[in-house]
């Protein structure tokens, strides 16, 4: 089997100037596109700025005889979003590959939460994606072709305590997947998701700030050493890649793991005059999860709906 290549394409890559977006742009030079290299160049909490990191990135790239620029505009704003894909198309003149990286933490408990961790984070996970695909969209569909990789996180499909702004971000960046595939069909635009598993500095940011026991240490440094962020790359350039033949999923990567997050329907009840009791009967058949399925999108929910009750 030949080797999946980049060659000709232009990539963008936010929040690339460590840890995943680092690898990812690396990986994609590696392979031939040509990166712009986006990074505000704050701390975790988004606090500062500084061009280091970004350029520190394109400059290993280039050595390593690749071809990219450094960007150091904030994704937080819609005049950051379109600066950076304005680099792109001053330097290559289009872009076909947008990887929505970047990312902050503002972590608190929901009844701590104040406006500005909720608005932070919000504007950099949710608000970014959108200030970076609505320019890269339109170059995308006027040329017919275009890849997008969204970052999502378990924090969101799933759920953790102390991230209710992460969270929800990440949530709205899986269903603004899902939308962005069904607008995308018509213009050859392929949008997915990632959901990483890696040893970065926002895990590490993450940790308990007491520490853990030697124990629970010693455990929890067994397993981030298998966290390499360069083992997230692959899945990500293969989405980015022209071969990918899927669009508005959700795939988990870690550790060299690689599997598929889905939304799942179960069979669930009805009873033509639903009542309280009813749901309260009958909860163990909602949640039974034999016999799921994944509807594709609302109109196959719907049917599902509707064929339930015709036949019940």
């Amino acid at each position: 089997m030949s080797a999946l290549r980049f060659d000709g394409r232009v990539a963008v890559v936010t929040g690339a100037g460590g840890g995943l977006g680092r690898h990812h742009a690396l990986l994609l030079a590696e392979r031939g596109a040509r990166v712009v290299v986006n990074d505000f160049g704050g701390s975790v909490t988004g606090e500062g700025a500084g061009a280091g990191p970004a350029e520190e990135v394109a400059a290993q790239i280039r050595d390593l005889g690749g071809e990219a620029v450094a960007d150091t505009h904030s994704v937080a704003t819609s005049a950051g979003g379109e600066a950076v894909i304005g680099t792109a198309v001053a330097a290559y003149g289009h872009v076909d590959i947008l990887i929505n990286n970047a990312g902050i933490l503002r972590d608190a408990p929901i009844g701590d939460l104040t406006d500005e961790q909720l608005d932070a984070v919000l504007d950099v996970h949710l608000k970014g994606a959108f200030h970076l695909i609505r320019p890269a969209w339109r170059i995308m569909a006027e040329r017919g072709y275009g890849r997008m990789v969204n970052t999502t996180s378990v924090a969101g499909l799933l759920g953790t305590a102390g991230k209710g702004n992460y969270g929800a971000a990440k949530a709205g960046i899986a269903g603004l997947t899902r939308v962005l595939a069904l607008e995308g069909a018509g213009y050859g635009i392929r949008v997915n998701a990632v959901a990483p598993i890696a040893a970065t500095r926002m895990l590490t940011h993450s940790m308990p700030a007491g520490g853990l026991d030697p124990r629970a240490q010693s455990m929890m440094d067994a397993v981030t050493a298998r966290l390499d962020p360069a083992l997230v790359s692959p899945v990500v350039a293969f989405l980015a890649h022209q071969d990918c033949p899927v669009t508005g999923e959700i795939y988990t990567a870690g550790a060299g793991q690689v599997a598929r997050f889905f939304t799942g329907r179960t069979r669930g009840y009805h009873h033509p005059a639903l009542s309280v009791e009813d749901v309260r009967d009958h909860l163990a058949e909602i949640r039974d999860e034999t016999g799921y399925t994944v509807p594709a999108d609302p109109g196959t929910e719907i049917a599902q709906l509707l064929k339930a009750i015709s036949t019940t």
